[in-house]
């Protein structure tokens, strides 16, 4: 009986040591850090109409470079400077917006973030050469946010009026955007004005008036400058919807302000333009022979155009006459042999060009055939 209760208590002893033992093996997961994104290491700011205007790239990576679960969320900070002053120690750094992860996306502009803070009356009251200073954390946990990004300077001036009776119009070589002249702030000197096109996303063609809130498919970008109030873009496609906005541009000594947006103007050119006539057009008259009946070869210059989409050919027993097609589908290539002509007449031959979009050219002169 001793002996039996000697082995149980040893057994039981043998079971709390495993178990203990077991508790500290040293494969069992340890407490995970919080995960930290990378730090902004190209905050922008530049002043656009009564806004400073804020980008940078959007961490995806946390600091041990593991892929963020979804985007983190977004605190920008802001400092005001008196004329002269740097961000320093003692700089009163105050948190004026927190973007949730949820909608980060929304501020998203191609692979950057873009954000507007609006400047305030006090802003623009401020002794002249004031500035506000800005810097970013991004945070995917509560517990711990990411370093702060790099810190920017912009000094804030009263920006130029922006650009009014904005105008688009369509010719086959380009869109000219129009605009009327505006006056620069005193102090300023004009430096000419900023285009700006966005393409529309299908179905939004009547976008709003506010550029902000049209659906774009692709984000406003910068297409071009120009010192007058018109500008070319030769860069576009027939039937793409584009949004288009100008804003006028002041320096202040070595700062460049932008005004803000004008109104938008949207527009979806359409090709209506035909090419040019085919030049150059023969034709041969091959006589009939005991086996085949006579007929006529035609052949023109290759149309030069780069949205070509075939020839059409026209006969007439009349010069002054348009005549009838006789090419049921539309040719390929500049040649046509006409096998329905009667010996003893007089035909006049024309050719067209017609483009991808369905627009005819004016028909080549004609050319006398005469069967014999």
């Amino acid at each position: 009986m001793i002996r039996a209760a000697v082995s149980f208590g040893l057994v039981f002893s043998f079971l709390i040591i495993m178990l203990l033992a077991g508790c500290a093996a040293p494969g069992d997961p340890s407490p995970r850090r919080p995960v930290v994104p990378e730090k902004v290491s190209d905050l922008a700011a530049s002043q656009y109409g009564s806004a400073m205007d804020l980008t940078f790239t959007l961490p995806t990576r946390s600091t041990d470079r593991e892929a963020l679960a979804e985007p983190p969320a977004i605190e920008i900070y802001r400092a005001a400077l008196a004329p002269g002053a740097v961000p320093d120690r003692k700089t009163n750094w105050r948190l004026v917006y927190t973007i949730p992860s949820e909608r980060v996306d929304s501020y998203l502009r191609g692979e950057k973030i873009d954000f507007h803070d609006p400047l305030t009356t006090d802003d623009f009251a401020s002794a002249a050469g004031s500035s506000v200073a800005y810097k970013i954390r991004t945070r995917a946990t509560k517990s711990r946010a990411s370093e702060d990004s790099n810190v920017v300077r912009a000094n804030v001036y009263a920006p130029p009026g922006e650009p009014r009776d904005v105008r688009v119009s369509v010719t086959e070589q380009a869109l000219i955007v129009t605009w009327a002249d505006t006056t620069v702030p005193s102090g300023a000197t004009p430096h000419g004005y900023r285009v700006y096109r966005g393409e529309i996303a299908p179905g939004d063609e009547s976008a709003s008036q506010d550029a902000s809130k049209a659906k774009l498919k692709m984000p406003l970008a910068l297409v071009g400058s120009s010192t007058t109030g018109e500008f070319r873009d030769s860069h576009f496609e027939f039937g793409t919807p584009y949004l288009y906005t100008v804003r006028s541009v002041a320096q202040f000594g070595a700062d460049l302000v932008e005004s803000a947006d004008s109104s938008p103007v949207t527009i979806t050119p359409r090709d209506t333009f035909p090419p040019a006539a085919p030049t150059r057009l023969e034709v041969s008259v091959i006589p009939a022979t005991n086996q085949t009946p006579a007929y006529v070869e035609s052949s023109w210059a290759i149309s030069p155009e780069g949205d070509l989409g075939g020839y059409f050919v026209y006969r007439s027993n009349q010069e002054d006459t348009q005549g009838e097609r006789i090419s049921n589908e539309m040719l390929l290539s500049p040649t046509f042999r006409d096998n329905s002509v009667v010996s003893g007449s007089r035909y006049y031959y024309r050719v067209s060009a017609v483009d991808r979009s369905g627009n005819e050219s004016p028909k080549s002169s004609a050319v006398q055939a005469d069967i014999p």
